[in-house]
């Protein structure tokens, strides 16, 4: 009710639109061409997110505009660099990652909120990009994020090398391609909960990065949950909802 009682004197002070006030009341926001959800921080504990891939320019421009007028954090995945460039002639703050291809609009620092980190641990540096969605998401849930990159079974000792660090981590995001063992390989190693991204990289026979995914669905080990192909975001996003849940807030 304070809200409520907040919005209506902002109405009559004319502060605020009477389509502004719709917008925060309902929780939605329509565009001609998108519907926006405002309430779903509330609701989720994280603010709407923005796919990219496929939208123009110039829909991505009117999304990000509205969204930033109600959001503190306005995160686009799958972002192309004429996307970006577009964006980022409106607003120079805004952050491209390229390596990640995401843009990160914050009206403030992302600092770890919480003790512990998440570790992304990938395979081989072709799932790089991959990795770097995964990382960047949970660092915007507030999680601190190492990543450890190229250990793949292939060279095994080299993840020999990294297991203390990535034992020590709240929970932990494996990103690999090709036959996709690593995440059997690390969730028998581990007693963290590990989410398990097949990605595209291999050749013919891994079937655009089914083989992978079958196979991590198929793990043996215990403790594995799959996304899907390729998908950093939801394993990020996963990653920092479990870390919220078990960590302490610094």
């Amino acid at each position: 009710m304070d809200d409520v009682k907040r919005i209506l004197q902002q109405v009559a002070s004319g502060r605020l639109s009477v389509e502004q006030a719709e917008e925060q009341l309902s929780g939605i926001s329509r565009l001609d061409y998108a519907t926006l959800d405002l309430a779903r921080s509330a609701r989720t504990g994280f603010p709407e997110v923005v796919y990219g891939e496929g939208k123009s320019a110039s829909q991505l421009v009117g999304i990000m505009e509205r969204l930033r007028e109600h959001q503190k954090l306005v995160l686009v995945t799958r972002a192309s660099e004429q996307q970006a460039d577009k964006v980022r002639k409106r607003w120079p703050d805004v952050q491209y990652i390229a390596e990640a291809r995401l843009l990160l609009s914050t009206k403030e620092l992302l600092v770890p909120e919480r003790d512990g980190y998440v570790a992304v641990v990938a395979a081989g540096t072709s799932d790089w990009q991959v990795a770097q969605e995964a990382a960047w998401t949970a660092r915007c849930f507030g999680s601190e994020v190492k990543v450890i990159v190229d250990v793949g079974v292939a060279g095994i000792h080299r993840l020999f090398q990294r297991l203390e660090e990535i034992r020590g981590a709240s929970v932990i995001v494996c990103v690999a391609g090709m036959e996709g063992a690593l995440a059997s390989v690390l969730a028998g190693l581990v007693d963290k909960p590990v989410i398990a991204v097949p990605t595209s990289v291999g050749y013919g026979a891994s079937f655009g990065g089914v083989s992978a995914l079958l196979t991590m669905l198929n793990s043996c080990a215990n403790g594995v949950a799959v996304v899907n192909i390729d998908n950093g975001f939801g394993a990020g996003y996963l990653a920092g909802m479990i870390h919220r849940q078990s960590a302490q807030p610094q």
